[in-house]
């Protein structure tokens, strides 16, 4: 179909004409709203008050369906782990400047801090840098397969979901632009800058941002792999984030993610590729983004769909093949169950009219 793009606003286009079958996009709608095993309005009622939620459809590049219980279409709320993914964009950008030379170089060539971390300074007991440490390297870190701080993993060998490596991730990043200072960390712009001049701005989007740190010890190193680097958007926001995404990094002209980047991405991980498939590593995980490539994480849904996911039901889901993207969030959802429910309803009511 006829892709477009928005520009500081989004063009709103009928679920017929966007080629949805709208019976059924209407059963993905009540679905939101039904509580499990019971027909009671009193228990309906408290089912939608303690389940609140916000899906933003779109496709071909067109608003199709805006659903909002609960929440404000205008609120912002934060994108925790998907704001991953915004990460793994930044690396391929700053890889294409030229900035960074490889994302197969070792993180301490960027942001040495990094493994500075002695006993005593790490976020638990037993977490702080080994010589181990030092062959980290910025693709192991935004696959999460990197063992930071893990006395028991090298680097590449084990699948670990990891937030204290993506953000030093950020930190290698941003202080290659001078734009992080492991002494000032309050003080300097920050990773931010990056995302905003790279991504928002690009797109016309409006999020804002926010640090964020894990309640620690005091002697805790927090300079040096902590403060998140996060953003805060709209579902209006997060649709715009997965249109790019949608169409591998290309914004109308402009390919803002390097394509080839992109579909790596969205690819599994070397160390999910040759795990073994008893291991349990085989879940779905690329560079920062989850991926059905396999068709094991939603099989019920297309492989080449793939998501940025978040605490609190946060989902950017993309399916290229059918020129749609789906938001969800904050909701009652989680990973397995998405694939089970909403995003399995709203491709058959793509897929009837194909």
């Amino acid at each position: 179909m006829t892709s477009s793009f928005p520009d500081t606003t989004w063009d709103r286009v009928e679920p017929e004409e966007a080629g949805f079958d709208a019976e059924l996009l209407s059963v993905a709608r009540e679905d939101l709203e039904t509580t499990p095993g019971s027909n009671d309005p009193r228990a309906l009622d408290t089912y939608r008050h303690d389940n609140p939620y916000r899906v933003v459809i779109v496709r071909g590049g067109k608003l199709v369906a805006e659903w909002n219980q609960g929440i404000e279409p205008g609120r912002r709320v934060r994108l925790r782990s998907a704001t991953k993914s915004v990460f793994s964009s930044i690396l391929g950008i700053a890889s294409e400047e030229g900035m960074i030379s490889s994302p197969d170089d070792k993180v301490v060539e960027y942001f040495p801090e990094a493994v500075d971390v002695l006993p005593g300074e790490g976020p638990k007991t037993g977490r702080h840098g080994r010589h181990k440490d030092r062959d980290i390297t910025l693709r192991q870190l935004v696959a999460n397969t990197s063992g930071y701080l893990k006395p028991d993993e090298a680097p590449g060998e084990v699948k670990h979901y990891q937030t204290y490596g993506m953000n030093v991730l950020t930190h290698a990043i941003a202080s290659k632009y001078g734009m992080y200072d492991v002494s000032d960390p309050e003080g300097s712009p920050g990773f931010k800058l990056l995302i905003d001049s790279r991504l928002r701005i690009p797109i016309h989007a409006s999020w804002t941002y926010y640090r964020k740190n894990f309640d620690l010890h005091e002697d805790a190193k927090l300079a040096n792999f902590g403060y998140f680097p996060g953003v805060a958007a709209t579902a209006r926001d997060m649709a715009r984030l997965g249109w790019l995404w949608c169409n591998y990094g290309r914004w109308k002209g402009e390919q803002l993610v390097p394509e080839a980047w992109m579909r790596e991405s969205v690819s599994p991980a070397p160390a999910e590729r040759d795990a073994d498939p008893e291991s349990g590593m085989l879940d779905g995980y690329g560079l920062g983004f989850w991926t059905n490539a396999a068709g094991t994480l939603w099989p019920s849904l297309p492989t080449d769909s793939f998501a940025a996911l978040g605490a609190g039901g946060i989902a950017i889901w993309m399916c290229p093949s059918l020129s749609l993207s789906i938001v969800e969030g904050p909701g009652p959802f989680h990973r397995s169950t998405m694939g089970k429910q909403l995003f399995p309803t709203v491709v058959e009511a793509v897929e009837q009219n194909a």
